[in-house]
């Protein structure tokens, strides 16, 4: 079973020099988990490492999707578990550093994305109302979360439930959702008004960096704020001040607003769903990691 070492925790704790360090004390190589640093383009409003800090050691899954695509969470399994077995094979250490918690535990558990294999349109003559009907009787739970608008989620829960037998719902009950990896999952922390004071400079000096004129390039470039890759916090919040709508100053607030909610939400998800050993202590949390690898 292959050795992953997963750095998680809230946005601005310091991550990406952490899992930096690891990289160099403990030949590793770093996979980003992090759901828009993957699009090129999207530097400073998803705090991208730098060159300088990717020099530092290999990263995968940054600047691979053209600013205008689309990334599932599903796509996020399968190259992250590839490059974990490419690493491990160099005799490198597989390092996860990340905040986006739901891909992170599909890349190390047994997590299997049943809703995802079907898309076909089978139900050609069936209106959206027909279709939800035709669920009702087949999979009402899968309704709890499928919008009767939704024609493509309603098509896919069907097509799950013919070729399996069993609802979406059902299936995913029956995972265990225990590790396919030997992995140790360290968690960052910091005191709650620390790390919000964090969340504010950071996000002033993405400002001082030129996010508004990253965003303008993006805009110019064809890209949309209803595009995937302008969902991000950092991103979305500006869509007022391009319509016209609102102050630079009120988005940057937004932006801080919605990051701290966005770190209270993340510590959520990784306390329960993931067995994570929490350190405020970075040399701490080193001695850790050596600890396990020996």
């Amino acid at each position: 079973m292959n050795k992953v070492l997963v750095i998680v925790g809230p946005t601005a704790v310091g991550k990406t020099a952490f899992g930096i360090e690891c990289a160099k004390k403990f030949n590793g190589e770093i996979i980003s988990g992090d759901s828009i640093q993957i699009y090129r383009g999207l530097d400073i409003g998803s705090a991208k490492p730098d060159k300088t800090e990717l020099a530092q050691a290999k990263h995968y899954l940054i600047d691979i999707k053209d600013s205008k695509g689309s990334y599932s969470v599903k796509e996020f399994q399968e190259l992250s578990r590839k490059y974990i077995e490419e690493i491990s094979r160099a005799g490198k250490l597989p390092i996860i550093v990340g905040g986006t918690g739901l891909y992170i535990k599909a890349s190390l558990y047994d997590y299997h994305f049943y809703e995802e294999e079907e898309e076909d349109e089978q139900y050609p003559d069936l209106s959206n109302e027909e279709l939800y009907e035709l669920l009702k009787q087949k999979d009402p739970a899968a309704l709890e979360k499928i919008h009767i608008n939704n024609r493509k989620r309603l098509i896919r829960a069907l097509n799950v439930y013919e070729k399996h037998k069993k609802g979406i719902s059902q299936i995913k009950a029956e995972q265990e959702h225990r590790p396919i990896y030997d992995c140790l999952i360290i968690g960052l922390t910091a005191e709650r008004k620390k790390l919000f004071e964090r969340i504010n400079e950071r996000i002033d000096k993405m400002m001082e960096a030129g996010l508004i004129q990253e965003i303008e390039a993006l805009l110019k470039n064809g890209v949309d704020f209803s595009d995937q890759s302008m969902q991000g916090i950092g991103y979305k919040e500006f869509k007022g001040y391009f319509e016209g709508n609102k102050s630079i100053e009120e988005c940057v607030e937004e932006v801080k607003i919605n990051s701290r909610h966005f770190a209270k939400r993340q510590y959520t998800f990784f306390n329960n769903q993931m067995d994570v050993k929490w350190f405020d202590d970075r040399s701490l949390a080193m001695e850790e990691v050596r600890k396990w690898l020996t």
